[in-house]
């Protein structure tokens, strides 16, 4: 697993802007900038549509006065549904949405996780961290279900 002090592999996100799909890599998003990244096991699932996606809306402005950049969620959606993920919850404009549709990002960093179990198959594990010019300042892997570790309360404690 990917930890602080490393850099994030290249890979290759898409986004839906009011054109339509768009490739951005790694180096797209990162590079340069000081970025709260967070990973969620899906998009419209229970704890990250009501607990972890919330959270970074609410502290949205909090977050970017702490001299971030950007804030951005990924999961192992396709962007058609990261899309209008972003759209139901009033995330759009203020979340950068990444699809990793086919969990090359997850597998890269070694976050990713089986939850075949619950019918999910490949996912993310429940994430956030603090990515400096690409290079990985803080990660917090949540141990078990739920949203502590990776909360958007604890990302503005470590800023």
């Amino acid at each position: 697993m990917i930890s602080a002090g490393e850099k994030l592999p290249e890979a290759t996100f898409k986004t839906m802007t009011p054109e339509g799909a768009k490739d951005l890599t790694t180096s797209d998003i990162f590079s340069g900038k000081r970025v709260v990244l967070f990973g969620v096991p899906g998009a419209f699932t229970p704890g990250c549509s009501n607990t972890h996606l919330p959270g970074y809306l609410e502290n949205h402005e909090a977050i970017l006065a702490k001299g971030v950049d950007a804030i951005a969620v990924v999961a192992v959606n396709d962007h058609y549904v990261m899309g209008a993920w972003a759209k139901a919850t009033g995330g759009e404009g203020k979340i950068l949405f990444l699809a990793d549709g086919s969990g090359d990002f997850a597998k890269a960093t070694g976050l990713d996780g089986d939850m075949s179990q619950f019918g999910m198959g490949l996912r993310l594990k429940r994430f956030s961290m603090i990515v400096d010019d690409g290079k990985v300042t803080v990660l917090n892997v949540e141990p078990k279900p739920g949203v502590v570790e990776s909360a958007a309360a604890k990302i503005l404690e470590q800023l």
